[in-house]
């Protein structure tokens, strides 16, 4: 709580600085207005004491206005108390001295005194010390205004209750400021609370948003996988006939010496061997495994047969590794092999698709909490926002018709969770686009 504490106290020191020096600007000018105001004072008051109260009248206008600059300055802005402070005397002095040339403690100037204290605890609330400190101040020069006559104080009733009621001022101001500053914090903290409060939310929703988009693809990889498992039990055996009777029919002798026949029967068989295929794809999400099972072995290894493999389909495409460290995962390397193959087909042919000036893929791998975190990065067209959400549904492709299933990237979705981790993909279209999963460490539990 303490170290949390702090960052809260800096800015609440940051943002009150920021106040009172808007504060001491406004202030300032209010200042300025009364204290000019105050040749309407002196004519219906003291009319023979008009000129020279207008000099000083004048004299501390500028006076203030001069620490009003000041406050537009580097040192002002780092001073701002101080420097408040000190022009906020300009007018206790001049209302003093006024006293002082007047009727002492019968003098009416004392209410300017009174007006000055409540200013600074109204208008500029800086603290109770400060306004305590000012109050002080302000009693002193009271003080000094009546006692220091030719004739001293004449009525001391009304010297000790003008003084008391100046002290009334002083005790009210402090009050107060206090209270003022006291909820100007708790505000300020219950701001910050209620900020703090809205980014965990934020921080919560996308959690929540993530973890709903993994269900999602949980749940489709898992319909896939009864659909699958039906599929296999209806197709694969018809299509083992369909295969032995094209294997007799090529046989027969009237196939033999028909070469219209045998084409038609060649094509029919290699029709048959595409729907094996298919039916060897669906095996991944039929008999999907909560875990894997499979020893250890080097990525290195896996990414240099995934790499020999697509060697055809990459040829003219830079292919540069990003690998260091200690590579040992646990798995069915077979596996993998096969979601490096399928990523990097794709990123050829992204590639090819574009096409790219300098083509390259990026193979990386880094630690990550006790997982190696894989990357493969094209800098292809990349894919479009429409198309990155759907990228591992099944059966989804932007390949034209009879080019692809669109079982690639779901199969290597599912076999990347079988092993704990997860398969994503970002793209910057006209940029790049990355697939990154991670697999566990040998010896490590997932």
């Amino acid at each position: 709580m303490e170290a949390a504490a702090t960052p809260v106290r800096g800015s609440y020191a940051r943002e009150l600085a920021g106040f009172h020096l808007m504060q001491s600007r406004a202030c300032a000018i209010t200042v300025i207005v009364l204290v000019l105001l105050g040749f309407v004072l002196d004519f219906a008051v003291y009319p023979e004491q008009m000129a020279r109260f207008a000099v000083v009248r004048l004299v501390t206008s500028v006076g203030v206005l001069a620490g009003l600059g000041v406050l537009y300055t580097a040192f002002g802005k780092r001073h701002v108390h101080a420097v408040t402070f000190v022009w906020l005397t300009f007018p206790q002095v001049m209302i003093a001295w006024m006293i002082h040339v007047t009727q002492g403690e019968a003098s009416l100037f004392y209410a300017g005194i009174i007006l000055t204290i409540f200013a600074v605890g109204t208008l500029f609330p800086v603290g109770y010390m400060y306004t305590l400190g000012f109050g002080v101040l302000t009693i002193f020069a009271y003080w000094v205004a009546c006692v220091t006559r030719p004739e001293g104080v004449i009525d001391h009733a009304q010297f000790l209750f003008h003084t008391t009621i100046i002290l009334f001022s002083v005790a009210a101001s402090t009050v107060y400021t206090f209270y003022n500053e006291r909820g100007r914090r708790q505000l300020f903290e219950l701001k910050e609370e209620l900020a703090q409060k809205n980014e965990e939310l934020e921080r919560t929703n996308r959690s929540l948003a993530e973890i709903k988009g993994q269900m999602l693809q949980q749940e489709k990889m898992a319909a896939l996988g009864t659909l699958s498992a039906g599929l296999l039990h209806e197709v694969n055996n018809p299509v083992n006939f369909c295969m032995m009777a094209i294997d007799v029919a090529l046989e027969d002798p009237v196939a033999q010496n028909s070469p219209m026949l045998r084409e038609c029967l060649d094509d029919a068989k290699q029709g048959m061997q595409r729907v094996q295929y298919i039916v060897s794809d669906l095996k991944t999400f039929a008999y999907r495994k909560e875990d894997v099972e499979g020893g250890a072995f080097l990525l290195e290894r896996a990414v240099d047969a995934a790499v020999r493999l697509v060697g055809h389909e990459t040829k003219g495409i830079a292919i540069r590794r990003e690998i260091g460290g200690e590579t040992l995962v646990r798995g069915d390397e077979a596996a993998i092999v096969g979601v490096l193959i399928n990523l990097l087909s794709n990123a050829a042919l992204a590639l090819r698709k574009g096409p790219t000036p300098s083509p390259e893929i990026v193979i990386g791998a880094r630690d990550d909490g006790g997982r190696l975190r894989i990357s493969v990065c094209d800098n292809g067209p990349g894919i479009a926002p429409e198309n990155l959400r759907r990228v591992f549904d099944p059966f989804f492709t932007t390949r034209e018709v009879g080019q692809g299933l669109g079982l690639g990237l779901s199969i290597c979705y599912s076999v990347i969770e079988r092993h704990g981790g997860h398969l994503t993909a970002e793209s910057k279209p006209g940029e790049w686009t990355r697939f990154t999963f991670d697999l566990p460490r040998a010896g490590e539990e997932h």
